[in-house]
């Protein structure tokens, strides 16, 4: 049994004259359920509109330049199975509904709606040469002029949309400019390897040949961070500081308050206290939360203070960022802390969540561990890695004393930083972190 669906265009809060910029499918194509298929662009936003059933193309009724408004006829599908009846049902409710939503996450984005677009990004990123590619910067990947769909697909590949040249109307980047410009990239990277300009390849290996295996493929998630921790390790001269902070009053003071804070909801870790404990001493060393210019000739001071967080989830590492750290107190950083894992584990984090970091904090106490080297999250020139805190004797003149110790592990883009700096950032911090007063004040 099979029946036609008429897909329209949802509610777009109440703008008219809406135009079509992309029309992502055509006559004959089998799309599934939430699949983009065509791109309209108003004044303030771009948004995909997704199909309300699976099924094949029957008719495409917009054309690209084509205006359309809420309710406009964009495809007709022939579904199978039903699906028409529950597609249109839904259909109708969306004209009530909010506009779809801008583009996803790394961690959550669908692939684009092209054909041969997961093949292209599964081909591109299984090519070892794809660690060539210059890591994302955030700044002009957001000014690009490209459609949702097409920022996804750049996301996947890692490609930073701000070097496309769109080859559309006033510069418009489509799935083809992408796919041109890392075929570019990875070719030059190639002929650089061949002069010898790139390091050396690591020998393949059968490891069939020497018993059964299981191959597993990486999680989109690992896909993206991969080459991009890859390229901040080459490029940035990492220098890691170890140091040690007594947080005996902390966490004792930590434990007096945790139950009544959980009775207002909120999960008080000491996590919290060392995001609040790095936000006071960036204050007076703001050089930790800056970053160098794509020419690498200027030093760029923030003036906001965002600190990101290293999530572990099923699919692998996310880093969501609280916003303003500086403006908000233990408790604040705390509830932000547990949305923001919360929607991390459950794949809902929201692009901007993870986007305009300052600093990073990596945080394996809960796990093990006393010492570690963290990756630098570029653009950003610093990283704090915290390790299992555990009791050590400690001299007080007199006499040996049980203490707490929190290993820190601070690593460090050395162009920016220099090893006096470094030190000189761990002890204020390990000072901050035995200050319970100060990092308990209210924040004006």
């Amino acid at each position: 049994m099979s029946s036609n669906v008429e897909v329209r265009v949802p509610d777009i809060g109440g703008a008219a004259g809406v135009k079509v910029i992309e029309v992502l499918v055509a006559v004959g194509d089998t799309v599934e359920k939430e699949q983009s298929l065509v791109t309209l662009e108003s004044e303030k936003a771009t948004m995909d509109v997704p199909s309300s059933a699976a099924g094949r193309v029957v008719a495409v009724h917009v054309t690209p330049g084509a205006e359309a408004a809420e309710g406009t006829l964009v495809v007709t599908l022939e579904a199978s199975g039903g699906a028409g009846v529950d597609a249109s049902r839904e259909q109708a409710r969306s004209h009530t509904a909010n506009a779809p939503a801008p583009a996803a996450s790394p961690a959550t984005a669908t692939s684009p709606a092209v054909t041969s677009s997961p093949v292209v990004a599964a081909s591109l990123l299984a090519t070892p040469a794809s660690a060539a590619l210059p890591a994302i910067n955030e700044t002009t990947f957001a000014k690009a002029h490209a459609s949702p769909s097409v920022r996804r697909f750049a996301r996947e590949l890692g490609v930073d949309l701000g070097q496309v040249r769109g080859s559309g109307q006033k510069g418009r980047v489509s799935h083809d400019d992408v796919k041109a410009w890392v075929k570019q990239t990875l070719a030059a990277a190639a002929t650089r390897g061949a002069a010898g300009g790139s390091l050396p390849k690591l020998p393949e290996v059968d490891f069939a040949k020497f018993g059964s295996v299981r191959v597993v493929p990486l999680t989109r998630i690992q896909k993206i961070s991969g080459p991009r921790l890859h390229a901040s390790w080459v490029n940035l001269p990492h220098v890691t500081q170890f140091d040690q902070a007594d947080i005996t009053g902390m966490e004792a003071t930590r434990q007096e308050l945790k139950e009544a804070a959980a009775e207002k909801g909120v999960k008080l870790t000491p996590l919290a206290f060392v995001v609040r404990a790095c936000a006071r001493v960036i204050a007076k060393f703001p050089k930790f939360a800056s970053s160098l210019d794509a020419a690498g000739e200027n030093l760029v001071y923030k003036q906001y203070l965002h600190i990101g967080f290293a999530a572990d989830t099923p699919n692998g590492l996310v880093v969501p960022v609280i916003r303003d750290a500086d403006r908000k107190d233990v408790y604040e950083i705390a509830r932000d802390l547990a949305e923001l894992s919360a929607k991390a584990r459950a794949g809902q984090l929201k692009a901007a969540e993870m986007q305009g970091g300052c600093f990073t904090i990596s945080s394996l106490g809960g796990i093990g561990g006393t010492a570690f080297t963290p990756i630098i999250n570029a653009p950003e020139v610093a990283i704090l890695g915290v390790s299992k805190s555990s009791h050590q004797p400690h001299w007080d003149g007199k006499q040996f004393v049980p203490r707490l110790m929190l290993p820190l592990s601070l690593s460090y883009d050395h162009r920016v930083i220099d090893g006096a700096d470094g030190a000189r950032f761990t002890a204020a911090l390990a000072l901050e972190l035995a200050n319970v007063a100060g990092l308990l004040e209210a924040v004006p």
